[in-house]
């Protein structure tokens, strides 16, 4: 299992190289064939190497012919080469660089140690040309730290001053163990005493603290207390003194006492060192603008301000400090600094530290008991992350890093290497660049929180070495009348010409410039100078180049496509484009291959045979569609044309079955499949009324086709005659149910117009009370003859 493993990471291994060995001879073959000179107001090889980077000089003499400009003989070496300079006589100068001073580095104990290795190194450079150089880094041993406590003595830090009166000790003892040459001192801060930082009646000015609090001193901006010292007692016994004090708001005057310290080394005692600041607080801060609020106008001039009593002086005469003024000056004097704050605003000072370099936060308890393990994880974090940075560049220069780390290589404007460990090196490579010609400039390159750095002298190489000391004063080339310089004439006064052989009298002055006028035009064309009857044509600054005998072409006159001239695949010569292999047309803005246009290659059939390759692209007829003119989406659909032969094709059925292969000659490579991928297929009826579903590829040329046909066609379903049936009976009981209901509704309707009549005339109808003549009573009354009424 181990050797497979071991096998696996071997192989990944060698392809990773091999990566990046072919990812380095494509970049250097891009490189190569992206060599070019552009010639700009080129008369002496001083000007041609201040050209461009690739720009070289033939100083053989006879190289140019009658008539040509001195600006032939600058151009990429290869082009020189090849039109006939040897190779001894091409002056390209190189920028170059050596070390002024380069001390191994030291990590042993010493009394002189050197982490940065050369100390110094000399640049010649080029215009354009960059150079790039190493510079090592080792962190030494023992090396010496300095660290100044800064704490915010506001009311609220009051039992943070208590413990801090008792680390002292612990403090010194934490550094000890990384250095035996550890300094440690101590300042404090609390804010502007102006309204509204500050309460200023008099009697809180001298007491800002609650009443309760005895031990409270002045309201006061920043006080320098105590310089580096070794002594530990020294510091202990200065902290125990210190009283607390107070302010009115919550941000407090951080970056003014940060200022200070910085830019007041000789109070503060900073050394050779390792430079440490830690910053002990519980809120946040005031910046730049701030100030306006307590009617502070004046801006802070970064300068140091301690009076005799070691308290800043313009505390209320000038704004706080800008968050980048701060940073630049911690940055110049190599100080790394440390927040302890509380976790309340640790997230503002880590947004802090995104703009500080070399800087840390760390979240301190509340009464501060955790500072001695914060301070040593924050150093060693700090210590371990080496960054290689320059201070402010000349005009003209720049400067890249490319870090070569334990963990891989990382490029940027800064060098940079994380979890650097004791007597670990690491190298920066160091990329410097001159724009322009100038005079000697310096500049430092540094690793930031470190004391070491390298100086850099940067020169420029302005001047061509063409040896000319063997060439005399009146040299034979020169027709005895001058001296050769770079391979080209210096001619002595009142000669003129290539080789000084033109005399400059009046006489001849006139013929000759009547030679340099084409059918009496503009001498030159208005582009060169005439001498000795031959046109010098000017080179413009912008690059463009003005040839022939009157100076009447220019490498610009082409036609463009595209924003360039010759479309950029071809040069302009004289008004004409001379096209690359490949290419062509009147501007080379078309491509002479063919494989453009190709829908299938292996077929080489172009633009499906719908339209005509131009310039590498089809011409489709009206209708069809670019790439490859396969689509017509303004043409009418075949689905319906053709459906009567898809339905003898597919399904043997239809009016065309007994003919089909003799009508349906335009459907070619007829398939029955199961599914269909398009997204738009043809659906049309067949002649048994079934749905086919079919997709019509047209093929290259005019109406042929390939069709895919779905083989399930989708039929309507066959007569149900039980449910005819049943559906009819039902409908005649439902006609016959619907004749009584309608009939019954009428006689009822014409009995209700009776009753409502009969009620009427009821209604109307008066009756007399007499007995009915035909009445006959259900009783009578018979009198007994035999009564007599006893």
């Amino acid at each position: 299992m181990i050797l497979y493993l071991f096998q696996k990471e071997m192989h990944r291994c060698l392809y990773h190289h091999l990566l990046f060995w072919i990812l380095v001879l494509v970049v250097m073959q891009w490189g190569l064939c992206k060599e070019e000179c552009i010639k700009t107001a080129i008369k002496s090889c001083s000007d041609c190497i201040q050209s461009g980077r690739f720009c070289a000089w033939c100083k053989q003499l006879n190289y140019t012919k009658q008539g040509d400009v001195d600006s032939v003989r600058c151009d990429t070496r290869t082009e020189l080469e090849k039109k006939g300079c040897e190779e001894t006589n091409i002056i390209y100068p190189k920028s170059t660089a050596h070390n002024t001073k380069n001390r191994p580095l030291s990590i042993e104990s010493g009394s002189e140690k050197f982490q940065i290795q050369p100390q110094g190194v000399k640049l010649i450079l080029r215009p354009g040309m960059p150079h790039t150089f190493s510079v090592k880094f080792k962190r030494a041993e023992d090396y010496p730290v300095d660290l100044y406590y800064l704490m915010d003595l506001s009311y609220s830090m009051n039992d943070d001053l208590q413990n801090v009166k008792k680390l002292g000790k612990s403090l010194l003892e934490v550094l000890q163990q990384t250095t035996t040459k550890a300094r440690i001192g101590f300042g404090s801060f609390i804010d502007k005493t102006v309204l509204p930082f500050t309460n200023t009646h008099p009697e809180k000015l001298q007491k800002p603290c609650p009443d309760e609090e005895k031990n409270c001193r002045p309201a006061f901006g920043y006080q320098h207390v105590l310089s580096l010292t070794d002594n530990v007692d020294t510091f202990t016994e200065t902290v125990s003194i210190q009283n607390i004090s107070g302010n009115l708001d919550r941000p407090e005057g951080s970056l003014d006492a940060i200022m200070q310290v910085a830019v007041c080394g000789d109070k503060i005692g900073w050394g050779n060192s390792t430079r440490l600041l830690v910053v002990a607080t519980d809120d946040g801060f005031h910046m730049a603008g701030d100030g306006k609020l307590g009617s502070i106008f004046e801006p802070n001039d970064g300068q140091c301000h301690l009076d005799e009593d070691l308290l800043n002086s313009k505390n209320n005469e000038m704004d706080y400090p800008s968050v980048g003024q701060v940073a630049t000056k911690l940055a110049d004097n190599n100080i790394q600094t440390i927040f302890a704050v509380t976790e309340r605003v640790e997230y503002v000072y880590k947004a802090l530290t995104e703009l500080i370099p070399k800087s840390e936060v760390g979240a301190l308890s509340n009464d501060s008991s955790n500072i001695v393990t914060l301070i040593k994880e924050a150093y060693e974090k700090l210590s371990s992350n080496v960054i290689l940075s320059h201070e402010e560049l000349p005009d003209g220069v720049t400067v890249t890093y490319s870090s070569h780390c334990k963990g891989g290589d990382i490029t940027g404007t800064t060098g940079r290497c994380n979890n650097v460990k004791h007597g670990e090196e690491v190298i920066f490579n160091v990329t410097v660049t001159a724009t322009r010609c100038m005079e000697e400039q310096m500049f430092r390159i540094r690793a930031l929180g470190f004391i070491d750095t390298v100086t850099a002298n940067v020169l420029t190489r302005c001047e061509c070495d063409c040896d000319d000391s063997a060439h005399h004063s009146n040299h034979s080339h020169c027709n005895n009348r001058g001296k050769v310089v770079c391979g080209t004439c210096s001619c002595q006064e009142g000669f003129a010409g290539q080789t000084c052989q033109c005399e400059l009298k009046e006489s001849s002055l006139e013929r000759q410039n009547e030679a340099c006028r084409l059918n009496n035009g503009t001498e030159c064309s208005g582009q060169g100078e005439c001498v000795c009857g031959l046109c010098e044509c000017h080179a413009s600054k912008e690059g463009i180049q003005f040839y022939g005998t009157y100076c009447q072409c220019s490498n610009t006159s082409c036609e463009s496509h595209g924003n360039k001239i010759c479309a950029g695949n071809g040069k302009c010569d004289c008004g004409k484009c001379i096209c690359n292999a490949g290419y062509g047309g009147s501007a080379c803005q078309c491509k002479m291959s063919l494989e453009e246009c190709m829908t299938n290659k292996s077929t080489e059939v172009m633009c499906s045979k719908r339209g005509e390759c131009e310039c590498g692209v089809c011409r489709c007829k009206e209708g069809y569609e670019l790439p490859y003119c396969e689509e017509c989406t303004a043409c009418s659909s075949p689905c319906s044309k053709y459906a009567s032969c898809i339905e003898c094709k597919g399904f043997e059925a239809g009016p065309l079955q007994k003919n089909c292969n003799g009508v349906c000659t335009h459907l070619n490579n007829v398939m029955m499949v199961d599914s269909l991928r398009s997204k738009k297929p043809c659906r049309e009826k067949d002649s048994q009324n079934c749905w086919m579903t079919y997709v019509m590829k047209e093929m290259d040329g005019f109406d042929r086709y390939e069709v895919q046909i779905l083989k399930q066609r989708e039929c309507p379903p066959p007569p149900n005659i039980g449910a005819i049936i049943g559906g009819a009976f039902t409908g005649v009981a439902l006609i016959g149910l619907f004749i009584l209901l309608v009939v019954k509704a009428v006689i009822w309707y014409q009995d209700l117009v009776e009753y409502k009549k009969h009620e009427e005339e009821r209604l109307k109808a008066k009756w007399s009370t007499q007995e009915n003549v035909l009445f006959k009573a259900a009783t009578s009354t018979v009198q007994n003859p035999f009564y007599t009424g006893d």
